[in-house]
């Protein structure tokens, strides 16, 4: 994977450098988004690694949080400086076809990882190394990461980056989503405070 070019790109929240990463030819690139805003003397980068979710960040669907966490971070990465890495692996890497798949079986009452389960896929297939190349190629050694997922966080830390802290990027639960958010903080650990919110799963 190499960086194939860069490009400015001015957003509702601010002007950014965009980069897409892959190898030639590649019709679905890697992105980063880059404002910078750094402080002099400050080397902790504020960071988001996003994976890629069209339902929630093209379409506005509410069965995740995936949409309102991306747009935050660009909002707050526009006035204060920051990266938003966007990694094309749709629904946790299992694709967007399998995803919709696992809506269906959602629907008829399994938690999104069990969903993932029955179609014979794994809680989470997203692979991170292709984030750290990116973040390693636009000079990043210590970040903050805007994230709710510690897998996440431990991945980076696992190939060498330095995570100086993890940053919760919630958004408030709604009655569509709010059965998913409640499996990813029981069963996952994700730094989200819905459960007082959220009756007992039965």
């Amino acid at each position: 994977m190499k960086r194939l070019v860069e490009s400015r790109l001015p957003t509702q929240w601010g002007a950014f450098r965009v980069f897409a990463y892959g190898m030639d030819g590649d019709l679905w690139p890697h992105l980063a988004l880059v404002q910078d805003a750094l402080q002099p003397g400050d080397d902790v980068v504020d960071v988001r690694v996003h994976s890629e979710c069209m339902t929630g960040d093209v379409f506005g669907s509410v069965r995740c949080e995936c949409g309102e966490q991306l747009h935050a971070a660009l909002q707050q990465f526009g006035k204060h400086g920051g990266i938003c890495v966007y990694l094309r692996q749709e629904g946790r890497g299992i694709g967007l076809v399998e995803k919709l798949r696992a809506y269906g079986l959602q629907d008829q009452g399994l938690d999104t990882f069990a969903a993932n389960r029955a179609l014979g896929h794994a809680d989470d297939e997203r692979d991170y190394s292709d984030a750290v190349t990116i973040l390693q190629d636009l000079g990043v050694k210590r970040l903050r990461l805007w994230t709710n997922n510690p897998d996440k966080a431990r991945a980076l830390q696992a190939a060498g980056l330095e995570v100086v802290a993890c940053v919760p990027l919630e958004v408030p639960a709604r009655e569509e989503n709010r059965a998913y958010l409640q499996a990813k903080q029981i069963q996952k650990g994700h730094f989200l405070n819905i459960l007082s919110d959220i009756p007992p799963a039965i």
